[in-house]
């Protein structure tokens, strides 16, 4: 069973340099016996290298049943802060105190600075960044407490105190202090507070580095794929996002158009700004212009109040129309002069408004085709289109499902309060089917296969309703040169294999007697295979 869980960290076990970050944790559990994670380290395949990050995916029984990011660097880049690297700031109103535990501190290798004035050291930390802070709570003019209001979010602050004001360090903590310490105190147990403070810090970096990497080679919420071809597509979405210039999104229905335009919105400078997305096909053409650029009260037979278009509620921001092709052809040539000019007018105004507005249209028409059947205006689409993307259909990018599956998992996940688990051999299904509804209609599928399932783990059982006559006509023009004989073996053991070797199950299944299956298996060699 593989169960599949959010990104996580490894440290390989045999290459300490190497540090393993991966979709998929937990454990792989065959036949009553447990094997670890690593034990598969020496399985991987590589998918795709770049910028010092290898993706790969481990495959089992011509599976590949999870993907794991393995990030090829050395372990000194995410951990390898040396004690040097660290500032430390000593506050104490005593110069015997802070002597002290600079001395301490500087033998373990720390960048300690030290202040008896608590007025200067208020100016200190607001005009140097320290990584820990440790100040006395009881000094005159600026105390511990007020000190601790001025640390920045990324320092760590802790407390020292004396034994009457231990209530008082209490509070400090509710108030953002990281520990406290009290006075007198061994200088072991000090040492340990800090070193607790400096794992913290090397935790947070180290998460911090990890989602760099993340956002650098895996950077778009939501699109999931390393294949050839969706690389292609992130690389074309990182060069137009920065460009002010209008895009048109082509693919078919469910291969993640809105994704793709929101993705260019959310990497550009306007990203700050609205994202206004409208279906042309899902708005009746009476009311379309008026979704388009507004209208005024009393505009028509129904508009009782003024409301402003798309246009003007996307303006600084990024406007999506989706189903471009289905605009009517006399709105069409609206829509050019908008674009020529940026200017709208709303229906029942004479008013002009500029509008700043980045234009991303979507279709899963072939527009060229439209544009002969005088269908779509040739001049807007050389307007729409100063860039445009086609996004690959599922079947196109078979080894990005298993990456597909366990983003849709965890949702579900969180879904049904359940942890769903997906089996190999339904993995292996689902990478054979064919997709034309490529990856909605795989986000339905395993929703209902979720639904079925009586436990947590979805079989390949569960995908029973899906229609596999396409796949079978595959396999039947494929197997021309293949004889009778071979083609009743590869589905025997197909069966068995599906049924986990329940003959019984599997001669109901097979329509025949359990004493002819017995016969077949033996006459056709058929064996188990033994993991």
């Amino acid at each position: 069973m593989c169960r599949f869980f959010g990104l996580r960290y490894f440290q390989h076990k045999k290459s300490p340099d190497i540090a393993v970050m991966g979709f998929l944790g937990g454990e792989q559990k065959k036949k009553n016996k447990i094997f670890n994670f690593y034990d598969y380290i020496c399985n991987f395949h590589t998918i795709k290298k770049a910028n010092n990050v290898e993706f790969f995916s481990i495959k089992e029984n011509n599976v590949w049943n999870f993907s794991l990011l393995m990030c090829n660097f050395k372990k000194t880049n995410i951990t390898g802060m040396e004690n040097s690297d660290f500032k430390i700031l000593v506050v104490d109103d005593e110069a015997n105190s802070t002597q002290i535990l600079r001395k301490v501190l500087n033998k373990k290798g720390y960048s300690v600075s030290e202040e008896n004035d608590s007025v200067k050291a208020k100016k200190l930390i607001n005009e140097n960044f320290y990584d820990i802070i440790i100040s006395d709570l009881q000094m005159p003019e600026v105390d511990g407490l007020d000190l601790l209001k001025e640390k920045p979010v990324d320092s760590i602050f802790i407390m020292i105190t004396g034994y009457g004001s231990v209530a008082t360090a209490v509070e400090s903590m509710k108030n953002g202090a990281f520990d406290y310490i009290n006075k007198p105190f061994n200088l072991e147990e000090f040492i340990i507070k800090v070193e607790k403070a400096v794992d913290k810090i090397k935790m947070t970096r180290r998460i911090q580095d990890l989602k760099t990497i993340i956002e650098d080679n895996y950077p778009f919420k939501n699109i999931i794929g390393t294949s050839k071809k969706m690389n292609e597509v992130f690389d074309f979405i990182k060069k137009i996002s920065k460009v002010n210039v209008n895009v048109l999104i082509e693919g078919q229905s469910g291969t993640g158009k809105e994704l793709v335009a929101r993705a260019i919105h959310q990497n550009s400078d306007r990203k700050s700004q609205p994202f206004i997305a409208i279906n042309c096909s899902a708005i009746p053409e009476n009311l379309l212009e008026s979704e388009l650029f507004g209208h005024t009260k009393g505009a028509f037979t129904g508009a009782f109040e003024t409301q402003r278009g798309v246009f003007e509620q996307a303006d600084g921001g990024t406007l999506f129309l989706d189903e471009i092709a289905e605009m009517p052809y006399n709105l069409q040539a609206k829509l050019l002069r908008v674009i020529e000019n940026w200017e709208i007018k709303s229906l029942g105004s004479d008013k002009i408004k500029k509008i700043d507005v980045r234009l991303l249209s979507a279709t899963n028409q072939n527009l060229k085709e439209f544009i002969k059947q005088k269908k779509f205006r040739e001049d807007l689409y050389f307007r729409l289109s100063t860039f445009s993307i086609t996004l690959p259909p599922l079947n196109e990018r078979i080894s990005d499902i298993p990456l597909i599956v366990n983003h849709y998992l965890k949702i579900l996940s969180v879904k049904f309060d359940k942890e769903f688990s997906i089996t190999p051999l339904a993995l292996d299904v689902l990478m054979k089917h064919k997709w034309n509804g490529n990856v909605r209609e795989l986000e339905n599928v395993l929703e209902q296969a979720a639904i079925i399932t009586t436990n947590n783990s979805i079989d390949s059982k569960h995908f029973s309703f899906l229609d596999f006559s396409d796949n079978l006509e595959d396999c039947l023009k494929s197997a021309v040169d293949i004889s009778l004989d071979e083609l009743e073996k590869r589905y025997i053991l197909k069966v068995l294999e599906e049924n986990e070797w329940n003959k019984a199950k599997a001669s109901q299944i097979l329509k025949i007697d359990r004493k002819t299956l017995y016969k077949k298996i033996k006459d056709y060699s058929i064996v188990e295979k033994q993991d």
